[in-house]
């Protein structure tokens, strides 16, 4: 079974003063898929805050970590840029095709910054999403439908 994590990036459900409502639904959306996943990480917003988390989750063995959250363009969004210092190989078209959809239910979903990629050499896939329940939940198909033959390419099996 496949370790799976969420980070949810929120300044203000770091704090306690927001519910988290979009890690549960990646979480349930990776557990049904047949990922092993913990109940979702919430860190606050910031570059190093995320780069920190994801590093620890994949030296801890984890091979597919989730980020919802801190793609937009506020003050303290900096999810892609603490992801992109831990990628080692960007897969653009992961993110591509999360905008694509999230367009196609909002408009506004043009505006994501997010990124997607791999960390060698431990295999680790990194997802960005955005913080809204109804952008993970768009976006978690996705996700799941692709992460295992990622994931085992990385590994080098076969294509």
């Amino acid at each position: 079974m496949i370790r799976a994590a969420v980070l949810t990036v929120s300044d203000r459900s770091a704090a306690g003063t927001r519910e988290d409502r979009s890690g549960p639904v990646a979480v349930a959306a990776l557990r049904d898929a047949g990922f092993s996943c913990d109940e979702a990480l919430i860190i606050p917003d910031g570059a190093d805050s995320v780069e920190r988390a994801i590093t620890a989750q994949v030296l801890a063995g984890v091979r597919l970590i989730v980020t919802t959250g801190g793609t937009g363009l506020g003050p303290r969004d900096e999810t892609p840029e603490g992801t992109s210092r831990v990628l080692t190989r960007p897969v653009p078209g992961i993110a591509e095709e999360l905008r694509r959809i999230g367009t196609a239910q909002m408009p506004t979903g043009m505006i994501s910054r997010a990124v997607a990629g791999v960390v060698d050499p431990h295999g680790a896939l990194v997802v960005n999403l955005p913080g809204s329940p109804g952008g993970v939940r768009d976006g978690m198909p996705v996700i799941v439908s692709i992460a295992a033959h990622v994931i085992e390419q990385v590994a080098g099996g076969d294509h």
